[in-house]
């Protein structure tokens, strides 16, 4: 997810105590008259985050690859209907957690955030703009699931629904789960396991017990994009009174505990692909020759608040390198029958 996903307040402000201040009132009077800038398709998909976007690819492009060794030939239309699923829901996310930032005090000019990663913040735009678009986002991917349903059955809009209800809570409400010590296993579970779960189901219309180890490297990944997040907020998020993980950690053992998901996260790739896709070996070891650079500042990296964006710019490297091999050994230990 993005790097905005961490969600804080200023003192014990909630979004309704935000939107009745008088300055948010007279803003939104000032809408009436045409004061405000017009929310254009430009600002649309920065709010919308593209670069975030691999968090959600590699795991639908994973259950593709496992699909492939089960079906004597995998459905290209169902393929890219799934993908646009998978990043609408990662877009929708973004987008709440940019509308929820802003109304609630959290992105500021001041503390760190790229130009682009808060366009609220540096645009003077109706910030309801952006909560209905993260709307219309969650509406175009249910919309798309119908064909999805069609062709394969129920269960996937049953883990659709289950992963559009966390993507809301996760974000909204008095307490969000971004608040508690639980965010790097909800959006690493949701984003990484239930995405690529769903994914492979409705491509093959089975979900065998192993879909869940093979789904663990992605949710780690996806994971880590969250710690690393959290792990620099510390100070940020003691201040706003936050629970996350790295809070109660504290940032040494957060790094320890970081550095061994790390380690963990490669391990179940190779055990994955010995165990079950054992012919696509060999691609692992151009996996770890070319992942082992994009490692090694990780690992040095200390997630403070000043080497932010460095760490979030790595991990999502990372992330895209990590599942682009793992899908690629998949892939190798057979062969790829595509239809119609």
């Amino acid at each position: 997810m993005r790097d905005a996903d961490a969600i804080m307040t200023n003192g014990n402000r909630t979004e309704t105590a935000r939107l009745s201040e008088p300055s948010v009132i007279a803003q939104e009077s000032s809408a009436e008259h045409g004061a405000y800038r017009p929310f254009t398709p430009l600002m649309a998909l920065q709010i919308a985050a593209p670069h975030t976007w691999p968090a959600a690819i590699l795991p639908c492009l994973v259950a593709v690859a496992a699909a492939s060794r089960t079906l004597p030939a995998v459905s290209v239309t169902l393929s890219l209907a799934l993908l646009a699923i998978c990043i609408l829901m990662q877009a929708s996310v973004n987008t709440f957690n940019d509308y929820y930032d802003y109304v609630k005090g959290t992105d500021e000019a001041d503390a760190d955030v790229a130009v682009d990663d808060a366009i609220l913040v540096y645009n003077n735009v109706n910030p309801r703009s952006a909560l209905r678009l993260a709307i219309g986002f969650l509406a175009a991917a249910f919309a798309i699931g119908v064909y999805v349903i069609w062709c394969a059955g129920w269960i996937p809009l049953a883990l659709g629904i289950v992963g559009a209800v966390f993507v809301v809570a996760y974000s909204a409400g008095k307490t969000p789960l971004s608040y508690l010590p639980v965010g790097e296993v909800v959006s690493g579970v949701v984003m990484g396991g239930i995405i690529m779960v769903a994914c492979y189901q409705a491509l093959t219309a089975t979900l065998p017990p192993a879909v869940v180890l093979w789904a663990i490297p992605t949710t780690l990944g996806v994971g880590l994009i969250m710690m690393t997040n959290n792990t620099c907020d510390i100070e940020r998020d003691i201040e706003a009174h936050r629970r996350t993980l790295p809070v109660k950690l504290g940032r040494t053992r957060a790094r320890r505990v970081y550095h061994a998901v790390l380690v963990l996260w490669a391990l179940m790739i190779v055990v994955n692909v010995a165990v079950f896709f054992t012919p696509g070996l060999p691609v692992l070891v151009f996996g770890a020759l070319a992942c082992i650079p994009l490692v090694k500042p990780l690992l040095s990296n200390p997630l403070a608040g000043n080497t932010r964006q460095a760490a979030m710019g790595q991990i999502c490297t990372a992330n895209v390198a990590f599942g682009a091999f793992y899908a690629a050994a998949i892939f190798a230990s057979g062969s790829l029958v595509l239809t119609w």
